[in-house]
């Protein structure tokens, strides 16, 4: 029913010449970065470790809430009785 009409590209001509220049390396300015790849990597794992230390505390929190929730249900029905 609907159909595209994508417009007409312009043809290159298959003849064009190219010419390679061999560029040599540029020469690192200032001071290599493997000194910075151990901190990286601390930073990193430092990064994992408080991630992991707050989902604990994060479930802690949600199992101490289930746990005064049910406790409470507890007294409650057998302040009633």
């Amino acid at each position: 029913m609907f159909r595209p009409q994508l417009p007409d590209t312009p043809h290159l001509p298959t003849t064009a010449t190219a010419q390679h220049q061999v560029q040599a390396p540029m020469p690192s300015a200032g001071r290599p970065l493997t000194p910075y790849v151990g901190a990286v990597t601390a930073v990193v794992v430092v990064g994992i470790v408080l991630t992991a230390l707050l989902a604990a505390v994060a479930v802690t929190a949600v199992s101490v809430a289930i746990a005064a929730v049910v406790l409470r249900s507890f007294v409650h029905n057998a302040n009633r009785r």
